[in-house]
């Protein structure tokens, strides 16, 4: 990690340079959808004009709105926004609402996904027995076990290798090695992938692979690589012997399906061999490019028991993107039972999270870990715009005497999410939390670690998008060498970081503090 990098960095030409031919659909699907709403508002405009009584139809079609959203089994924080902007504007309110609050298709998804998910849970592995020798060693992890265990459908495991690597370059360093011993198939799930140099060598590798026999699956997002890749990029993929889907491709259109997108980051080869982490595989993640400082991001390699969970991630999302796609129907080649790891210590959890359904399972952990802190819980993450739930936990632990630590980015990527994220400082830091901001550039890693016995690494921000709206995956490590190596990150972290807790505490204008008030109310908005 070098302690002196320029911030200067994120103004670099690699930073404006790294836009591509996507970039333009993307525009004019944006502008497309934006003359969607600004016609459907004057046609509606026109309507009130001759028919005084829409008025009258439209707010109460907002009150039937408000009571809905109300009796939804979300968050206030969720909520609130909606109400209000329904409340205070009926018109566009009820017209936004309708177009990017109300999830329509989520009913069609969630048929596909229970369906694929009743499949696969059927193969999972897990014993009760291994969750009893957890609680023997330690009692607040068993009990985050037993709620994944019953809620997310996530079995326990031990006899897993677990390797953390503390840069993403080390990761992909790691991920060819593997890639290139591949026998049968090879899986990878990215919100983003840049077709770029990082993505070269994994695609060269993947191409050779091929030629050997090897099956491989290529799946990505379409809004998360959309600046990434042209649209010829899966036909390319496809005439390589790469199989290649794409989630929810964005286009313009009435009906558009904006809020959920696949974050989650995921390669499985063999189903011996797994990895996750934050990273994507784009140039900036592996400081290829610069265009915010120095990129900090880490991932971790899985082998044994515990891969067989991040096979059956991957293959729920192939098989449930679309309705009109040709699935697998025997998973069980894809999901062995891999050999136990000599010498691996501790117990291993990967995990999914979903938006389609009512369990915010990413939320739920790390308010179990803050909750079952006795000494310290520390976090990194990119984004910091999260529920009242969230802030009461994290200050109630800090007010209980725990060492309660937030890193977020020193250079952002998204400068209005910024300042969203620097409006939650006060709220925390007056109740005893410590923030920290990543000098040299900007972290992207999502992790947290606590009391030398917990950790978790992963695709799940601490913002309303990821424990909410994204499909994301996480990792519980509990009680093995990996938490110690991700605890020393943290210290090499915060070493490089400035603690910006007295400055939130105090000197914010009124102006300031009322600024980023409208800000927070926008937030689940974003």
């Amino acid at each position: 990690m070098p302690e002196g990098t320029n911030r200067k960095h994120h103004n670099t030409v690699e930073g404006s340079a790294h836009v591509r031919n996507g970039v333009k659909r993307l525009f004019f699907a944006l502008i497309s959808i934006m003359l969607e709403i600004l016609a459907l508002a004057v046609i509606f405009t026109g309507f009130i004009q001759f028919m005084p009584w829409l008025v009258v139809v439209i707010r109460i079609l907002g009150a039937l709105i408000v009571l809905g959203i109300f009796s939804q089994n979300k968050t206030a924080s969720l909520k609130m926004p909606w109400i209000m902007l329904i409340m205070a504007v009926p018109l566009t309110g009820v017209t936004l609402y309708l177009l990017i609050g109300l999830d329509k298709n989520t009913r069609k998804m969630r048929e596909r996904y229970e369906a694929i998910d009743s499949m696969l849970m059927c193969m999972a592995r897990g014993d009760t027995e291994t969750r009893q020798d957890l609680r023997r060693a330690d009692p607040a992890g068993a009990s985050l076990a037993a709620y994944l265990h019953s809620y997310a459908g996530a079995p326990l495991f031990r006899d897993t290798k677990v390797t953390y690597y503390p840069e993403a370059s080390e990761g992909l360093e790691a991920q060819l090695e593997d890639l290139a011993k591949a026998q049968k198939f090879i899986f990878m799930e990215y919100h983003a992938i840049e077709d770029s140099v990082s993505f070269h060598r994994i695609e060269e590798v993947l191409v050779e692979r091929v030629k050997h026999g090897v099956e491989v699956r290529l799946f990505y997002d379409d809004i998360g690589s959309i600046g990434f890749i042209t649209t010829d990029f899966v036909r390319r993929m496809e005439a390589k012997g790469i199989r290649c889907r794409v989630f929810n491709p964005f286009a313009p259109g009435i009906n558009i399906f904006l809020n959920n997108r696949d974050h989650r980051k995921i390669t499985v080869i063999d189903g011996k061999v797994g990895f996750t982490g934050g990273y994507n595989l784009a140039d900036e993640y592996f400081n290829v490019t610069h265009p915010y400082g120095y990129w900090k991001d880490t991932g971790i390699r899985l082998e044994g028991p515990a891969v067989q969970s991040l096979g059956s991630m991957f293959l729920e999302m192939w098989n449930a993107v679309r309705d009109n796609d040709k699935d697998d129907r025997d998973f069980s080649a894809y999901l062995p039972d891999p050999e136990p790891q000599e010498g691996a210590q501790g117990f291993v959890q990967p995990y999914a999270d979903s938006p389609i359904d009512d369990e915010h399972v990413g939320e739920e952990v790390y308010i179990s870990i803050v909750e079952g802190a006795q000494d310290y819980v520390w976090f990194v993450t990119p984004y910091l715009i999260i529920t009242d739930e969230m802030r009461h936990a994290l200050s109630l632990a800090a007010k209980r005497g725990v060492d309660v630590r937030v890193v977020t980015p020193g250079i952002p990527d998204k400068k209005l999410v910024y300042s969203v994220t620097r409006s939650y400082y006060n709220g925390l830091v007056s109740n005893g939390v410590r923030i920290f901001e990543y000098t040299p550039g900007f972290c992207h890693c999502k992790m947290s670690v606590s009391d030398d016995r917990v950790a978790t690494c992963g695709t799940i921000n601490l913002d309303y998008r990821s424990l909410y709206h994204h499909f994301e995956n996480g990792c519980v490590l509990y009680g093995n060498e990996a938490v110690m190596a991700i605890r020393k990150d943290f210290e090499e972290i915060m070493a490089v970081s400035r603690e910006v807790t007295d400055t939130y505490r105090y000197g914010r204008s009124a102006f300031l503090r009322l600024g980023q008030l409208l800000l927070r109310l926008a937030a689940p908005l974003l």
